[in-house]
């Protein structure tokens, strides 16, 4: 068999390996030596096959198609430096527990280490954020593709195993490499997945030592990034224990459900003003999720007596080791019990402990409504506020990292959850919080649009917007639907807010002011673009880039100087109010 041939039969294995196993998406490079997989991959009817020149973008954007499909993406590229540009994707995907499966074609392992043309050292590229490296061995003839749909069934156990994440699969190739005949490969039947083996008896045990160390006390409740949810429960759980409960919007539960249970809407700015903190200091914090965004809310969890993390799924939910216990079971299933069993367990509410957050949390939040809802200029905290009002039931906010995914906390209002419960028509909230990069966000955020899980819609800001622009030159007129609000504030306005202010290089090293003209980079990528300079304007900007279809980038105007001003009047009215309230 022609060696051609023997190259198009493993890779044909291994894509049956994978379409067996789930995957539905490939995001291929152009490139030569990874013929045989682009070829296999387009001629497999299983997978919907997006081709992307530059491979960073192709990295993010199969890193957002897999964070919004919850199943792993592939992605394929030619030896080189072209693998070299998968290593950010990847290191967000590990961080955020996402599964990618890498697949790089590579040079025959003999001419490795001897200068040979497009040819470096793939092995174990991406280090420790891979969750397994994996190499087949080099096409010779049919009989190897069994050690390639092997080495799928691998790629994919790790991928998804207790630890999910990327996985790096080295292809070897050698010359020539268009194949001459059909894959001399009959497909397979994929292994069966286990199922989840969550132990109904550990959630049991944990749940009835939680409740006899720390029931009655006066806590709260902050719930950080999550895996969609399905249920209230965790909100439910809160009205169980009687704690306020403050839901990052990632974490899906930004949710007002009246008695099954609510989120604050002020929660950020209630812990944002020390006085009150100082005032109504938890005794117990139970951080359910990722570790926290904000530094308000890791203020918190560093005072309460007693920290306990509730998570199964991040790395490290506890990076500063402040937890005295970590129980390390599905959050959902754990609050789900707990509801379950309210009317067989004796669960004391400190008194007046959680009508006190939530009186102040009302009073609070009216009070900032009424001061945004006055300023006829752009804040960016009205921004975050108003789009986040505005994407509909069942759709997608990706925001970005700095200021929008704290703005977004801040200031989005809980909503009250469809009359007929139905995971799939909340507000999903994404953005790439593993490593909390701004790289790649117009990639992740287009790849996340791609799979069609309800109207999409995006904040980011300025730099992390012109960061990735590249992207939009290659999505242009076929881009997915998706409307992405850029606030433009002159640079990484961030630093502005953080102990480099003080430094007189601030401008010059930090913020990093930009010269570019939003709208024109938005013409020569051919997507549509209009510019907000008034409050009122915002949402009908929104409503016509919605109507108009494509990719829309709405520019929004927000001079920094003024968003400083703005974010301490809304401080200064926090604390009168919280004064009042006192």
């Amino acid at each position: 068999m022609p060696v051609a041939d023997a190259s198009f039969a493993c890779a044909t294995a291994l894509v049956d390996a994978l379409a067996g196993g789930g995957v539905r998406h490939a995001c291929v490079s152009p490139g030569s030596r990874s013929t045989p997989l682009a070829l296999a991959f387009s001629r497999d009817e299983r997978v919907a096959v997006h081709v992307h020149v530059d491979e960073r973008s192709a990295g993010f954007f199969a890193l957002g198609l897999a964070a919004a499909t919850a199943g792993p993406v592939a992605l394929v590229c030619t030896s080189g430096t072209a693998a070299v540009e998968y290593h950010p994707a990847i290191v967000e995907a590990s961080q955020a527990r996402v599964p990618l499966l890498a697949l790089t074609a590579d040079r025959p392992p003999r001419v490795r280490g001897t200068g040979a043309n497009q040819t470096i050292d793939q092995v174990e590229l991406y280090g420790t954020a891979a969750r397994a490296y994996l190499e087949p061995p080099l096409p010779a003839s049919a009989e190897d593709a069994t050690a390639w749909f092997d080495t799928g069934v691998r790629a994919l156990d790790a991928a998804s195993g207790a630890v999910t994440g990327p996985v790096h699969v080295n292809c070897p190739f050698d010359e020539p490499l268009v194949p001459e005949e059909p894959a001399a490969w009959t497909r397979r039947a994929a292994p069966i997945p286990p199922a989840d083996d969550s132990d109904p008896d550990a959630i049991g045990a944990a749940l009835d030592a939680f409740l006899s160390m720390y029931s009655g006390r006066r806590g709260v409740i902050t719930i950080g990034a999550l895996r969609p949810p399905s249920t209230l429960s965790l909100l439910s759980l809160g009205e169980l224990l009687g704690w306020p409960v403050l839901a990052e919007p990632l974490s899906g539960l930004r949710l007002d459900a009246s008695g099954a249970g609510r989120a604050l809407a002020a929660g950020q700015l209630l812990i944002g003003d020390d006085g009150w903190l100082s005032r109504h200091r938890p005794e117990v914090v139970l951080q359910v999720g990722a570790t926290p965004t904000t530094r308000a809310t890791h203020g918190l969890v560093a005072i309460g007596d007693a920290v306990v993390v509730l998570d199964r799924d991040h790395l490290d939910p506890d990076p500063n080791g402040v937890a005295e216990r970590r129980i390390a079971v599905d959050p959902e299933a754990f609050a789900a019990l707990a509801w379950d069993q309210r009317e067989d367990r004796t669960s004391t509410r400190p008194d007046g402990w959680l009508e006190a957050w939530r009186r102040a949390d009302l009073r609070v939040h009216a009070a900032v409504d009424r001061m945004l809802d006055g300023w006829g200029e752009p804040f960016e905290g009205r921004v975050a506020r108003d789009l986040g009002a505005f994407v509909p039931h069942g759709g997608v906010l990706w925001v970005g990292s700095s200021m929008p995914v704290r703005d977004v906390d801040a200031f989005l209002a809980p909503r009250r959850p469809p009359r007929i419960w139905n995971p799939g028509d909340l507000l999903r909230v994404m953005g790439n919080r593993g490593a909390s990069g701004i790289d790649g966000s117009v990639s992740t955020l287009l790849g996340a649009a791609t799979a069609d899980i309800g109207p999409a819609y995006a904040l980011v800001g300025d730099v992390t917007f012109l960061v990735d622009a590249g992207a939009l030159l290659w999505a242009g007129p076929r881009g997915p639907d998706v409307v992405i609000v850029v606030v433009n504030n002159g640079g990484g306005q961030i630093f502005a807010l953080l102990d480099q202010a003080e430094l007189p290089e601030l401008e010059e090293l930090f913020v990093t002011r930009h010269p570019a003209d939003i709208g024109a980079v938005c013409a020569a990528a051919q997507v549509g673009h209009r510019r907000v300079d008034r409050s009122d304007d915002l949402v009908p900007a929104l409503e016509q880039a919605a109507r108009t279809g494509g990719v829309q980038v709405v520019e929004v105007s927000a001079d920094p100087e003024l968003q400083r001003r703005r974010r301490a009047e809304v401080r200064d009215a926090v604390a009168a109010t919280l004064a009042r309230d006192d």
